[in-house]
């Protein structure tokens, strides 16, 4: 028998299909007719399925030894006459029903409500799960409990994505299909190890270039994608919005803008065009004063040029938001599409790459502090994860929901966020698999995993994909604790199955969601639909007109602001600065919370890596070993490996084990309006360990 269903890492959310044999999973493949994955699968595709069969995962809901003793004599009679039920688990922790969890979840949730407000609790995460569980996360939180702080982990990956494009083009969203990557003639890839994090999409960029297309990549590292690239761009940190800028005014001063489109469709132009003309800090020619990045002056005017005078795409990733002016960054990328018209029609577009695969759809789902349901205005703003952390601290908020996040493991400046879960009055956790966070939850509920479960993925090109159970499992999916949890504090609910919760979408998301039947899903399921779904789907925005309000885009111009490695090349005649940044590898995902679990990928790397230029050897005395530090934290001696894809100067990493406390290193520094992490530059001191 084989079952049809999607994969869950990253977004690319490729079709995928599995061969069962008395109910047990024989191999993983993918069909060729797959609109998606085209037939082929990356190593998780493949192999990333066997933690369904790990001995720990969590099989019944746990509750803190120390929870209990704390409130033994406060529960109320229904809860004590069942504490003879609890199981002992380990030293920390009891095993018991699913019934038990959801009356001590309730009981303590209303009485932090009571005794201090709903605002005391929040909700983080959700991205992990499908689209019905996310709406009825920020559901729970918003209607049941009252509190508009509800987040997700958008908040340190694609936030400025949202940003930016909705302030240019009034959508956050990619604007084309994947596979118009085939019918662009020229293609930018900036801030994205696509390979390694995106494979199936790089697999498109690859083909495209065999088959006559151009590629620039734009990066402060070499990555195998440069090896295909007509142009590549070693770029210094922290100076994406300074080279996309110098590439706009390229555009402009040569006169290669398009005229007509901006006069059609945009809004702002003479305003732009003056702000970056009369910017010191746009003109290319300034690289050839930056000791080692003075190929920049011409490349930049290079790319610029084909950029404005072909059908462009431009894709992008982390590498460029997780900055402090990702945002900004992000706004920049648009005013390229702006200038030359490259956007509203096929091969001619934004892409940005969706972190994991229903990023994209928890967003659509509204479990944003800021938007509801289809990216309406909330009745209330609430906090995003950074502030909820602070107030946290500050004695505001007792009590967190999490649902596959592990904050106390992906999340920047660990020091900080380790004392907020400590100081939480309550920490209820949605996991499969123990992790970082689990060792602080006062109750943890083991749920369903995707491949376990039925409900819609929407992956980083607005596709919905509806999965479906590949393997039967007793455990409950997180809507369906939610929903539990819920009628256990006297608020009525009525979901049935998860069609229900979905059907509820389509009617308070309907700009996006009104045609997307779990039917039209089904009849759908290797080729998925693109939002919005109506009659039809739609896999080019902005066609005809701009997501905006009035229908036109707009120019936000950001000067570029002098900092970091830029600012210390100019002024220093000797460097001696290194610069961390950190990335995903092909064969682990995010917290590794599943990819270890499985045997062919974590016998293949089981620790996180640190890689140096060749050019740094003698200055680290050819080290094997090293300890990271930075002004907020340190992290524990990592293997160090030297390479020739790095500058001088340039440290990369891997964060997926928690153990390497990685993630240690990074402060508050984020970006301008949303508060993402500055993961991807931060100034480190680096410490052989002998």
């Amino acid at each position: 028998m084989v079952i049809d269903t999607v994969c869950t890492y990253c977004g690319v959310g490729c079709d995928i299909s599995f061969k069962i044999d008395n109910g047990q999973i024989i191999k993983a493949f993918a069909k060729k007719e797959g609109t998606v994955s085209q037939g082929k699968l990356c190593i998780k595709g493949r192999k990333g399925w066997e933690y369904l069969y790990s001995p720990y995962r969590i099989k019944k809901p746990r509750i803190k030894k120390s929870f209990i003793e704390k409130h033994i004599h406060q529960f109320p009679q229904h809860i004590k006459s069942q504490l003879s039920n609890l199981k002992e688990f380990d030293g920390n922790f009891y095993e018991t029903e699913f019934s038990l969890a959801c009356e001590i979840v309730a009981w303590k949730l209303n009485q932090i409500r009571e005794k201090y407000s709903p605002y005391a609790i929040a909700g983080i995460g959700g991205a992990r799960t499908n689209c019905e569980s996310s709406y009825l996360f920020q559901k729970f939180i918003r209607k049941y409990i009252g509190s508009p702080h509800i987040d997700n982990c958008a908040r340190v990956c694609h936030s400025p994505s949202l940003k930016g494009m909705r302030t240019t083009i009034g959508e956050g969203a990619a604007t084309n299909p994947f596979d118009d990557i085939y019918k662009a003639e020229f293609i930018i890839v900036i801030g994205s190890n696509t390979t390694e994090a995106h494979p199936i999409v790089a697999n498109r960029i690859i083909d495209a270039v065999r088959d006559g297309s151009e590629l620039a990549v734009i990066d402060v590292r070499q990555i195998p994608l440069s090896k295909f690239a007509n142009y590549h761009l070693t770029i210094p940190f922290e100076s994406n919005l300074f080279v996309l800028n110098m590439m706009a005014r390229v555009i402009i001063e040569e006169g290669l803008y398009n005229k007509d489109f901006i006069r059609q469709r945009v809004k702002g132009f003479e305003d732009f065009k003056e702000k970056i003309l009369n910017d010191p800090f746009s003109d290319p020619e300034l690289f050839k004063k930056i000791r080692g990045y003075e190929d920049l002056a011409e490349k930049i005017k290079e790319v610029a040029r084909k950029y404005a005078t072909k059908k462009s795409m431009i894709l992008w990733g982390l590498g460029v938001t997780e900055h402090i002016d990702g945002s900004y960054a992000v706004m920049a990328i648009t005013h390229l599409a702006l200038l030359t018209g490259n956007i509203g029609k096929e091969g001619a577009g934004l892409m940005p790459l969706r972190g994991q695969n229903n990023v994209q759809g928890t967003c659509d789902m509204g479990c944003l502090p800021y938007f509801d349901p289809d990216y309406r205005k909330p009745e209330e703003t609430g906090l995003m994860t950074p502030d909820i952390i602070d107030a946290v601290l500050e004695g505001k908020i007792k009590a967190i929901y999490n649902i596959g996040e592990d904050i106390a493991h992906i999340h920047p400046n660990q020091n900080k966020i380790h004392r907020a879960l400590q100081k939480l009055e309550f920490l209820v956790v949605n996991e499969i698999f123990p992790n970082e966070i689990t060792q602080y939850a006062d109750v943890i509920f083991g749920v369903k995993s995707a491949y376990e479960k039925e409900g819609v993925y929407i992956n980083a090109e607005r596709r919905l994909h509806l999965s479906q159970p590949v393997i039967k499992s007793d455990l409950p999916d997180d809507w369906e604790v939610l929903s539990e949890i819920t009628k256990r504090m006297g608020i009525p609910v009525n979901y049935k199955k998860s069609e229900d919760v979905w059907n509820e979408v389509r009617t308070e998301a309907p700009v996006r969601f009104s045609g997307a039947s779990y039917q039209k899903l089904k009849e759908n399921r290797l080729k998925g639909l693109q939002w919005p779904v109506k009659e039809t789907d739609t896999p080019v925005l902005h066609i005809d007109r701009f997501r905006t309000e009035d229908g036109y885009g707009r120019f936000h111009y950001k000067q570029w602001e002098m900092r970091g490695m830029v600012k210390e090349l100019l002024e220093n005649e000797k460097y001696e600065d290194f610069y961390l940044t950190t990335g995903r590898n092909l064969i682990h995902y995010n917290n590794a919370a599943q990819t270890k679990e499985c045997i062919s990928l974590i016998s293949k790397i089981s620790e996180d890596t640190l890689f140096a230029s060749e050019e740094d050897r003698e200055r680290l005395k050819n080290a094997t070993k090293v300890i990271l530090k930075s002004e907020w934290g340190e992290t524990e001696p990592l293997k160090l490996k030297f390479v020739s894809f790095l500058k001088k100067g340039t440290l990369f990493t891997t964060f997926h084990f928690a153990k390497s406390k990685i993630n240690y290193l990074f402060g508050d520094e984020a970006d301008v309006f949303v508060k993402t992490a500055r993961f991807k530059s931060v100034k480190v001191k680096v410490i052989p360990v002998h």
